[in-house]
């Protein structure tokens, strides 16, 4: 058993200055004093902040790019990267190439990662329509496969299949009823390009059809002003977005242009390991590079010292959203009796210090406990 003493919890909300027990992986109690027992492992949260872990939604755990050639193919992500990260919780996927990558081995990623220590799911397909399965259908790799939430698709980017409207229908139907029968969220993760089509699809398949707004999710929503307007519309429709972070923060500034009754349904995430890629007027590519998943705590950070939103929203944009978005609330994304002991212990500065997933600390005083595999 673990106890963590006299510290103040976030949880995302503000529950004060608690002592907390956490016994095979969950949370077992939360109360104002917890009397200490010799076969507790006692840490002493005075002057700290305690926090859910951190949930990526967006990360090409094995690997992305290759838009440049093979040579600009990136490499899968490491344990040890999502662990200083304060990631406790990934969802893997893949982007632009579905050929030279798979689901298959994505998925073998992921469970590498669960078996590693941490909490690892993905979404089936691709970039490109038709999608890339393993069971060669979408509804049987959500509805057969536990790590499988749903499906990532791009829509108005060059790089799309550009599918039709009633391809796309058909597609979100099956997303849509493979959830309901499997008990899961069933979401599409839209990559977003830059075309003037937006969102024109999600729009026309909420007003035209039964299908629920809330199982569309655009990211790269900040891509361009005329996108991020269309992305507000669907978040007012009661819609989920997500946003993508960069090392150059920023995301506070999209963030306040929404009415904060719609914060709720606002994700970050990272798209770690993913090649971010510049072009020119002409489709030539001009520049390319990895993006790393230490982005999302750098921004979470950025707005907790900025003091842009309440502690518990500027938390609960990388914890409590997107695990109510993907189903997974409230085992994870809050800390509450029952839930999943995945928590972050931060100075009063907000500099992470200890990092425990599944009731196992990882991190401790800034030091790596564990790493993967072949690390």
């Amino acid at each position: 058993m673990q106890l963590v003493k006299h510290v103040h919890i976030y949880a995302p909300k503000d529950l004060g200055i608690q002592d907390i027990l956490i016994a095979e992986g969950h949370i077992a109690h939360i109360a104002p004093h917890i009397e200490p027992a010799p076969y507790m492992d006692i840490t002493d949260g005075c002057g700290k902040r305690l926090t859910p872990g951190l949930i990526d939604r967006h990360v090409h755990v094995s690997g992305g790019g290759g838009e440049g050639g093979f040579a600009t193919r990136t490499p899968e992500i490491q344990l040890s990267a999502l662990i200083q990260a304060g990631i406790t919780t990934v969802v893997g996927l893949l982007g632009t190439d579905g050929v030279t990558r798979s689901v298959e081995d994505l998925i073998a990623k992921v469970k590498a990662l669960k078996s590693e220590g941490i909490s690892a799911y993905a979404m089936t397909g691709s970039y490109a329509y038709p999608s890339a399965t393993i069971t060669g259908s979408v509804k049987k790799d959500i509805l057969f496969i536990d790590e499988i939430l749903g499906l990532k698709l791009a829509l108005s980017d060059h790089r799309s299949s550009h599918l039709s409207l009633e391809e796309f229908f058909r597609l979100a139907s099956d997303v849509r009823t493979a959830g309901m029968l499997a008990g899961k969220p069933g979401c599409m993760t839209l990559h977003m390009g830059d075309e003037a089509d937006d969102l024109a699809y999600v729009m026309k398949a909420v007003k035209n059809t039964g299908l629920p707004c809330t199982m569309f999710h655009p990211t790269h929503v900040t891509r361009n002003e005329q996108l991020f307007q269309k992305a507000l519309q669907l978040l007012y429709m009661g819609g989920t977005i997500d946003i993508t972070c960069d090392e150059q923060g920023g995301c506070a500034s999209w963030i306040k242009q929404a009415n904060p009754k719609d914060y709720e349904r606002i994700t970050v995430s990272s798209d770690g390991q993913g090649s971010w890629s510049n072009y020119d007027e002409n489709g030539n590519l001009t520049a390319i590079g990895v993006s790393n998943v230490s982005v999302l705590l750098q921004n979470v950070q950025e707005m907790l010292r900025k003091q842009d939103f309440s502690i518990t929203d500027c938390i609960s944009f990388a914890t409590a959203n997107p695990a109510r978005a993907l189903g997974l609330y409230p085992a994870k994304g809050c800390i509450c009796v029952g839930g999943d002991a995945d928590l972050l212990l931060f100075d009063e500065d907000w500099q992470l210090h200890d990092v425990m997933a599944n009731g196992s600390w990882l991190m401790r005083k800034q030091k790596l406990l564990k790493r993967g595999t072949f690390e």
